[in-house]
């Protein structure tokens, strides 16, 4: 198929952008690398009045070290941060979980805080969010709002931001996983949406948080001692695969992600917190 008519506008500023959003609210569609847009376009499961196109504001542009996070700037490609000289010093996980987004063909254009915008609970830029519970920095004509990940998206393809609001930034705590970091995903083929994924890091000598996706509206986290027998870990895990039921989709049963979600925790678990009884 091919998209609706829509009018196309590139502002070369945030101001600009802003303005464009205030006009249009609900009816304008903001794009960035435009991998998810696109074909949500083509399939016409969008109809926008205007696009409005980021790509070319330069100071939504940069990678910054805030102190305690790291700030990615809206336009800031997947490939970019994948690529970034301090991934692995500041966001190990990151460094982890990102090859995983789509092909490295997708990642020169697509954008982290695209991503996580777009919410799809399978993808793992938006459970990454989650685990790390970053930030998201969102704009508007009324002034700016800092929303954590927990807040931030709501459920498939839902998110709190308003239709005047641009999401100018994602911040990731830098601190969280430097002792233990550790992803997993199960997926049809490499670059595919995961039918389940599961992230875990180390917060100190006695936590893990552990952050499943594909099983749920949006990524869901879980806190566990870091000393659990197999046996106490493999409880706590069917617990939780019970309490969250499980998506049912043409790639997938419920039961069948349940039984992923039991099986793939022990050995990241152990990765992580290696000292555990």
């Amino acid at each position: 198929m091919k998209p609706h008519k829509f009018d196309y506008v590139r502002p070369e500023t945030v101001a600009e952008a802003l303005d464009l959003l205030a006009q249009y609210g609900g009816d304008a569609r903001v794009m960035a690398g435009g991998q998810s847009l696109m074909a949500m376009l083509n399939l016409r499961l969008v109809q926008p009045r205007v696009i409005v196109d980021i790509s070319r504001i330069a100071e939504l542009s940069d990678i910054s070290d805030k102190g305690s996070m790291i700030e990615v700037g809206a336009t800031v490609t997947q490939a970019r941060v994948e690529n970034w000289d301090r991934l692995n010093e500041t966001l190990p996980f990151i460094a982890r979980a990102i090859p995983f987004v789509g092909h490295f063909q997708t990642r020169n254009r697509g954008t982290v805080c695209g991503s996580i915008a777009h919410a799809d609970p399978s993808s793992e830029l938006p459970l990454s969010l989650a685990l790390l519970q970053g930030e998201v920095v969102l704009r508007s004509k009324k002034g700016e709002r800092v929303l954590p990940a927990r807040e931030f998206q709501l459920g498939l393809l839902t998110t709190a931001r308003r239709d005047d609001e641009l999401v100018t930034a994602v911040r990731f705590p830098k601190s969280i996983g430097v002792n233990g970091a550790a992803f997993r995903e199960v997926a049809r083929r490499h670059g595919d949406f995961a039918i389940v994924s599961l992230g875990a890091v180390r917060l100190n000598g006695e936590t893990v948080r552990m952050a499943v996706g594909g099983m749920a509206d949006a990524p869901r986290t879980i806190e566990l001692p870091a000393n659990l027998s197999d046996k106490d870990l493999s409880e706590r895990i069917d617990a939780f695969a019970w309490d969250l039921g499980g998506l049912e989709d043409i790639h997938a049963t419920a039961r069948y992600r349940r039984d992923l979600l039991r099986r793939m925790p022990l050995p990241i678990y152990r990765e992580v917190a290696p000292c555990a009884a």
